[in-house]
């Protein structure tokens, strides 16, 4: 298998391909036993996707890490580890005392003495985030985090905390299905161009849809979440499904899977890209660390996103209550 492209994040060089750690633990159906989960993360190592993305409320995954860290003790220092705070099931939080509480418990689950990247998951309409990213910049100083980030703010969001402290990382998601970022009156993408900010893709296979792998809603188990996003209603799929072969056709020259070929479209966006796909299976990990060689032309990246905008798929992207903790200001202070 071909090694992952590294690209700056901070003072730091990372894996482009990283995985993203919920999928294991919650959301998607049922969860496996942990000795096949912690194959999975053997697999994601092994595979050089070494950017490890996890927060507090994804079920059991900062412990299934610190087991696979107790396992592995000498390869902590090998993994860019990225974790999350402040979502919780009533709403946002970002008081300071909450931050620095969450900081404590995440590193006691994941059972490191560090955490790599600490992002504000989403952002507490109650606190001025001056606040809060003042609380996670002590963290810095203290040595339990190297470096902060923030995950669907808004653009003057990260403005006033980029003003506190340098954020590293805006986490978004973003992928074909998802280009609303992109533009006002969100245009997240240019404002953290504007900072110098790395853009963390988040369900950069739109939650699997882009693989192509998922024809129906009846497809997903009965507890699968994605069977309460409105965007992924059995009325849109024949959209989804058209668009996901479009840049399978793409991908085609390459030898390429539409969901390599779509990885392989976002890290073309830019070196401050990076993607975070997750997936309970060892053979679709070792899948979306294939798109690590794939390097499209400029009219291929032209084509789909040609394709992408064309692909008018209504509905919100999460169900209600949680589609309103998205892209939310603080007080000023």
């Amino acid at each position: 298998m071909s090694p992952i492209p590294h690209r700056k994040l901070g003072d730091t060089s990372v894996a482009a391909i990283g995985f993203g750690v919920m999928g294991i633990s919650t959301a998607y159906g049922a969860v496996e036993s942990d000795e096949e989960r912690l194959k999975v993360l053997d697999a994601a190592y092994a595979a050089g996707c070494t950017f490890w993305d996890t927060a507090s409320v994804y079920g059991d995954s900062e412990e299934l890490i610190g087991k696979w860290f107790k396992l592995n003790p000498e390869k902590r220092s090998k993994i860019f580890l990225a974790t999350k705070f402040g979502f919780t099931m009533t709403g946002a939080r970002g008081d300071p005392e909450f931050v620095k509480e969450q900081c404590e418990q995440s590193l006691a689950r994941l059972g490191v003495d560090y955490i790599d990247l600490y992002y504000q998951h989403r952002v507490d309409p109650n606190t001025p985030i001056e606040k809060t990213v003042g609380a996670m910049a002590e963290l810095v100083k203290e040595g339990k985090v190297k470096h902060l980030g923030l995950s669907d703010c808004t653009a003057s969001g990260l403005r006033r905390a980029h003003a506190v402290h340098p954020i590293a990382a805006l986490q978004i998601e973003y992928s074909p299905l998802m280009l609303e970022v992109e533009h006002p009156p969100l245009a997240l993408v240019a404002a953290a161009r504007a900072f110098g900010t790395k853009i963390i893709a988040y369900s950069p296979l739109g939650r699997g849809f882009l693989t192509g792998q998922i024809k129906s809603v009846d497809d997903l188990e009965a507890d699968d979440f994605r069977r309460t996003v409105p965007k992924f209603s059995e009325a849109n799929f024949p959209k989804i499904l058209a668009l996901a072969r479009k840049i399978g056709e793409v991908g085609k020259a390459h030898g390429a899977t539409s969901g390599q070929t779509t990885l392989a479209w976002t890290l073309a966006q830019g070196e401050d890209f990076f993607v975070i796909p997750g997936t309970k299976k060892v053979k679709y990990l070792h899948e979306n660390a294939g798109a690590a060689v794939i390097e499209l032309t400029g009219e291929e990246v032209a084509a789909v996103r040609l394709a992408a905008e064309a692909t008018e798929i209504p509905g919100n992207r999460y169900g209600a209550g949680f589609n309103e903790m998205a892209y939310v200001d603080s007080p000023t202070l």
